[in-house]
């Protein structure tokens, strides 16, 4: 497609997420020996082959993750131009159309990942500063807070687009600051507040006139290729909202689980640990699952029961989920 002398494609970038060792990871693209940051699966989009944007996502995933995608959503269409920057954006602009989709790992899929320079990490190394499960993450009042304070005290240029809030004002929602009151739903503004304040990689990257001023980037997290680490923010955002009313959760578990097992894939997607019992209050009050009166004793310890998702869910109410009460 051309506008203006200007090439546009369509691609579609894709936020996989499995949960495994306590830990919420995504599948990432590496460089294949260069040195340039890691990046998400990418696909382009082929209307002759694919029929629909979701058809043509699960069948390039499929070949190149060896992966089965359960639960797949649409996040938001990223098309900013110089998100593939290129000198003189000469380039053929990429408009890229962001999915979350929802997975179990396989052993199988582990070397077909690897053939294509991809694996399994953690999305805590790009967002260390949200994983809450170890009490506050020390970096928050040590470096980030400090640095997003001194960047708000600065009027914005002149020709800043206007704004509702204020610098601090929208400082002090994303972090909590007044109520002392973290909202974990609210990853991707604090991480684009990191990005405007010019206090990660990618704003040097992207040639910001703040961050080429400063000789040393603070390093907050693990940078990636473009913008994709704000398409995972997105990613991440929108999965903790989305397991608060709709039982995604389930696409993240095998076929029978534990209690303490659901527990610890909430916590890893959440990043903050849930009380005992009032979780499991939470999860019988919400009806979502059923014995199967099996036991497993995976742990060593005392032998657990078994659940499994209890379908019949689905046709009772709209909006199933784990009502999580914000920290």
């Amino acid at each position: 497609m051309t506008a203006a002398n200007a090439t546009i494609e369509i691609g579609l970038n894709a936020v996989i997420v499995a949960v495994a060792d306590g830990l919420p990871q995504i599948v990432q693209v590496g460089d294949g020996g260069t040195r340039e940051p890691e990046s998400l699966p990418f696909g382009a989009f082929d209307p002759l082959h694919h029929r629909t944007f979701e058809i043509g996502l699960r069948s390039w995933v499929e070949e190149q993750t060896a992966l089965q995608l359960g639960y797949v959503e649409q996040l938001y269409t990223f098309g900013d131009r110089g998100r593939h920057r290129s000198r003189g954006d000469s380039d053929p602009h990429v408009v890229s159309v962001g999915y979350l989709a929802l997975t179990r790992q396989t052993e199988g899929s582990r070397d077909v990942l690897a053939r294509h320079h991809s694996g399994w990490r953690s999305w805590y190394d790009y967002f260390p500063w949200e994983d809450w499960r170890d009490g506050r993450p020390g970096m928050l009042d040590s470096d980030i807070l400090p640095a997003l304070m001194a960047w708000a005290e600065i009027p914005p240029p002149a020709d800043a687009p206007p704004r509702a809030l204020n610098r601090m004002e929208r400082l002090t929602l994303a972090f909590g600051l007044h109520a002392d009151k973290w909202d974990e739903e609210r990853a991707l503004e604090r991480y684009e507040l990191l990005y405007e304040a010019s206090l990660v990689e990618e704003a040097l990257r992207d040639g910001r006139p703040a961050a080429l001023k400063r000789p040393h980037l603070p390093k907050f997290g693990r940078p990636m290729r473009f913008d994709h680490r704000r398409v995972l923010a997105t990613a991440m955002s929108r999965l903790r909202a989305k397991l608060k009313y709709r039982p995604v959760v389930f696409e993240l578990m095998p076929g029978t689980f534990t209690l303490t097992e659901l527990q610890t894939t909430v916590e890893a997607i959440f990043g903050r640990h849930l009380h005992k019992q009032n979780f499991r209050r939470l999860v019988e009050n919400a009806d979502l699952v059923e014995p199967t009166g099996a036991t497993s004793t995976a742990t060593g310890g005392r032998p657990a029961a078994l659940f499994r998702f209890r379908h019949e869910l689905l046709k009772e109410r709209p909006a199933p989920g784990l009502r999580v009460g914000g920290r």
